[in-house]
């Protein structure tokens, strides 16, 4: 694996997370792999995360703030090995939109189960779960497909 992708839907809470403790382990582990994220809608094009994805990224040693959102689109999906959606809806939607292969980020380490959107917790503690479910997901995909 050389590349890896992770769609949510905005790509300001969840797939930023996701991008940036994969960026931390990589870097860590001295990896070759290229990573990215990108949400299946439109309306965050060029936002940076939200300011609580920022904070518990922050609080985790992992820094987001100068990221921004995109778009998926056709060419990611030959660009990246590994495309990565963060809940079934994300799959639905990427699978629509033609991507081949996607996998669920909660299939590695948490039984297969959706990483929630985190604005349907209340305050802030919703975000420190999120972070814990996507960062024990994350470490687990790594270590599957790049023996870490």
């Amino acid at each position: 694996m050389k590349s890896i992708i992770f769609v949510c839907l905005g790509n300001i809470c969840r797939s930023p997370l996701a991008e940036g403790i994969a960026r931390k382990i990589i870097l860590e582990k001295n990896l070759d792999i290229k990573v990215d994220s990108a949400g299946t809608g439109d309306w965050h094009i060029g936002d940076a995360p939200c300011e609580h994805s920022i904070k518990v990224a922050a609080q985790n040693g992992v820094d987001i703030s100068t990221q921004k959102s995109r778009q998926v689109n056709q060419n990611d999906f030959t660009k990246y090995d590994l495309i990565i959606g963060l809940d079934e809806s994300n799959m639905t939607n990427l699978a629509k939109l033609g991507a081949k292969g996607a996998l669920k980020l909660g299939s590695f380490g948490c039984n297969n189960e959706d990483v929630p959107d985190p604005y349907f917790f209340d305050g802030f503690e919703g975000f420190e779960k999120v972070y814990t479910m996507i960062e024990t997901c994350v470490t687990q995909l790594l270590k599957e497909h790049n023996h870490i």
